[in-house]
C-alpha cells in the first residue's frame, strides 16, 4: 500500500513483533518471519528484545533482514535484552544503518500517524507499584520508571498526527501480563507508562517482554494495548506467520487483524 492508497483508504496496516531474541530466531525463521511482509502491512514495529545476550553481532543477524522489507519503513525499541552487555548504542547504529528508525524518547510520523518509541521499565502495577521510598537503590529502581514515563510524555507531545500508536518493550497495562507468575508481574512493565497513554489519547500499544502473558488488554481509557512478544504470538496464531497486524485509521480506533 503506497501513500496515495492510505490517503484513499484512510488506514495503514501495522505488523508488530517483539522478542526476537536473535540468534534464538534463527535467519530461517526470521526469513519466514518477513518473507512477503510487504503485501500485508505498510509499517513493521519491532519491540524490543531483538537480541539474545545485546551482542553487536547478533544485532547484525536481524539487520541483514531488513531488505526483505523494503521499502516498508521498520520502527524499532530496545529491550532489557539490549542491554546485557553495554552495547545498546552500538546495537541501535546496527539497527539504523540497516534501515530501521530506533525510537527512544522520541517520535516519527509516517504516512500520517505518529509513532512514539521508549523502551520503559518494571515497578509494578496500580497499588502494588513501587515507590521512591526507603533505601536509595529502591529510590533509584523507581525513579527509572518514572523517567522513562516522562519521555515518553515528552514524545506523545511532539506528535500532531489525529492517531498516534506507541511502542516499548515493558507492559504499561498489568492486562497483558496475566498468565505470567504473579511473582514476576513487577519485574514486566510499570502502570506508571499508562498515564501519558491516556493522557494523549493514545490509538494503539505495542509492547514485548511478557512472553507468556495474555495478547490484548486495555487503558483505563480505553485504548488497546497489544502484547506481540514472539513466543506468546507462537502460540496465539499457530499456524500462521507470528505478527500481530492491526489497521491503524488515520482518525479512528484500531481494528485487529
Amino acid at each position: 500500500m503506497d501513500q496515495r492508497d492510505v490517503k484513499e483508504t484512510g488506514v495503514i496496516r501495522v505488523a508488530a513483533v517483539g522478542d526476537l531474541h536473535c540468534p534464538r530466531t534463527s535467519p530461517d525463521d526470521l526469513r519466514e518471519l518477513f518473507e512477503n511482509l510487504t503485501n500485508e502491512a505498510d509499517v513493521l514495529l519491532l519491540c524490543g528484545d531483538l537480541t539474545d545476550y545485546g551482542k553487536p553481532d547478533e544485532a547484525r543477524v536481524l539487520a541483514d533482514h531488513f531488505g526483505q522489507v523494503k521499502p516498508m519503513p521498520i520502527v524499532a525499541v530496545l529491550g532489557n535484552h539490549e542491554y546485557e552487555c553495554g552495547k545498546q548504542d552500538e546495537i541501535t547504529g546496527i539497527l539504523s544503518e540497516g534501515g530501521a528508525t530506533v525510537l527512544d524518547g522520541t517520535a516519527i510520523e509516517i504516512l500520517g500517524v505518529g509513532f512514539a518509541g521508549i523502551k520503559g521499565f518494571c515497578g509494578g502495577f496500580g497499588p502494588r507499584a513501587l515507590q521512591p521510598w526507603g533505601e536509595s537503590v529502591l529510590k533509584q529502581f523507581a525513579r527509572e520508571s518514572v523517567e522513562e514515563t516522562v519521555k515518553l510524555e515528552s514524545a506523545l507531545a511532539k506528535l500532531r498526527t489525529a492517531s498516534k500508536v506507541v511502542l516499548m518493550h515493558y507492559a504499561p497495562v498489568v492486562d497483558t501480563v496475566r498468565g505470567e507468575p504473579p511473582e514476576i508481574f513487577a519485574f514486566l512493565g510499570s502502570s506508571r507508562l499508562e498515564e501519558p497513554l491516556n493522557r494523549y489519547e493514545v490509538t494503539a500499544v505495542f509492547h514485548g517482554h511478557a512472553h507468556n502473558g495474555a495478547a490484548e488488554g486495555r487503558t483505563l481509557t480505553g485504548t488497546p494495548v497489544y502484547n506481540v512478544a514472539l513466543p506468546l504470538l507462537n502460540k496465539q496464531f499457530p499456524g500462521r506467520r507470528a505478527v500481530r497486524l492491526i489497521d491503524v485509521p488515520l482518525s479512528a480506533a484500531p481494528v485487529a487483524s
